[in-house]
């Protein structure tokens, strides 16, 4: 297998990584935690959450959808909101690999980039590299390819967000993330190089290396009966069925169905646990100006949410030891309610709607969030400033 050039990382790379890593969490982390993590400020679990994509005209139409013109989705009703900035490096509209590596590494990096400097400089460690040197478990959910830009921002450091089998080869041989659900079985079994030289089968390796591999929600759901620590879920290669063309001959499992299954996984470390999980095609949605596919998606994450939720708030050391955001790394399309003019909407019927371009957008985005830290949040911040808030709330938990 070719580890290609571009974005790849030499074995003295990740020695410097490492000693970047034990300083960043030093300097961030603040005084440290109780061995029973309960210090106020530090969380033993931390949740990221991402609608990718989403705007707020989004939230509105899929309240509207579900609840009427009352009521609220189950992000809506965390303790804290704020706003975040979204530019890139190189520009004022973003796309994933920036946006999400603002989060997961702390930094500005231009477009195209996943943790990496182009140019060689050094980069921080991700959030999830420092919450497996705590020796929490660290989980990667999406319904785009695993590999895709939003996921691969906290798990791999390449210099091209096209570079999907050297993201996968990091996720297995570098970064060992724990559990990862989602689609991209070609780029785990790759017979062409990507952008970053890098081809091989990771499957065996990845066996070998205790992963149960499932590619189904039947199998997943094995896996996790099995008690396996480590799953590697891949259904299907460019994305998961989209929610809206399911039928019930769809073997795969909806995004709340992930959720749930990673954390019966990750819940069993007592260190505690990184957990992301990306409703990725509400961006798939926008870009194709395709309301139905938007509103499937945007209800689907939502119950995903209420997953979370519920899972927290089923025991005291979780409500007050999670940490859970919720942020779309940028807007896409400019989606905008432009009716009814003339009428009241009840729940079940939607909204008129449309988009003002494509592609991304400048604007800002909401930042709902709840637990150690999360007040920090609650103000207008840029992108980067999330990552300080979670290495903080971090701190330096030990096993209980």
């Amino acid at each position: 297998m070719s580890e290609g050039q571009a974005g790849f990382l030499s074995a003295a790379g990740w020695q410097r990584l490492a000693a970047v890593s034990a300083i960043a969490l030093a300097a961030a982390g603040g005084a440290p935690a109780r061995a029973d993590g309960g210090e106020k400020g530090h969380a033993k679990n931390v949740i990221i959450m991402v609608p990718d994509g989403m705007g707020l005209a989004d939230v509105t139409a899929t309240r509207i959808y579900k609840h009427g013109l009352d009521g609220l989705l189950n992000f809506e009703t965390l303790e804290h909101i704020g706003y975040q900035r979204t530019y890139s490096a190189n520009s004022v509209i973003t796309d994933s690999a920036p946006a999400a590596s603002a989060w997961a590494c702390g930094e500005k990096f231009n477009n195209g980039e996943i943790c990496f400097h182009g140019d060689g400089r050094a980069f921080k460690p991700s959030i999830l590299e420092l919450a497996r040197k705590q020796g929490k478990a660290t989980a990667l959910v999406a319904t785009s390819t695993i590999t895709h830009a939003t996921p691969a921002s906290f798990g791999a450091h390449v210099v091209n967000r096209n570079c999907e089998n050297e993201i996968a080869r990091q996720y297995i041989q570098v970064t060992g993330v724990d559990l990862l659900l989602g689609s991209g079985v070609d780029k785990f079994t790759s017979v062409k190089a990507d952008a970053c030289g890098t081809v091989g089968d990771l499957i065996p390796q990845a066996k070998a290396k205790g992963y149960a591999v499932a590619y189904d929600k039947a199998g997943l759901d094995a896996a996790v009966a099995a008690g396996g620590k480590k799953i590697l879920g891949l259904f299907g290669n460019g994305g998961t069925v989209p929610e809206y063309l399911r039928t019930p001959a769809t073997t795969e499992p909806h995004l709340p169905e992930m959720a749930a299954a990673a954390l019966k996984v990750v819940e069993k470390n007592r260190s505690g646990f990184f957990l992301m999980v990306e409703g990725s095609q509400v961006d798939w949605a926008n870009h194709a100006k395709d309301y139905p596919y938007q509103l499937g998606e945007m209800l689907a994450f939502d119950d995903a949410v209420k997953v979370v939720r519920d899972w927290i708030d089923a025991d005291e050391d979780r409500r007050e030891n999670t940490l859970l955001i919720v942020v779309a790394d940028h807007d896409t399309g400019g989606f905008a309610i432009n009716g009814p003019q003339t009428a009241l909407l009840k729940a079940g019927e939607k909204v008129e709607a449309g988009w003002t371009t494509g592609n991304h957008t400048g604007v800002d985005t909401l930042i709902w969030s709840q637990g150690p830290g999360s007040k920090a949040l609650t103000r207008a911040i840029d992108n980067t400033e999330i990552y300080g808030v979670m290495v903080k709330a971090l701190g330096d938990a030990k096993d209980e």
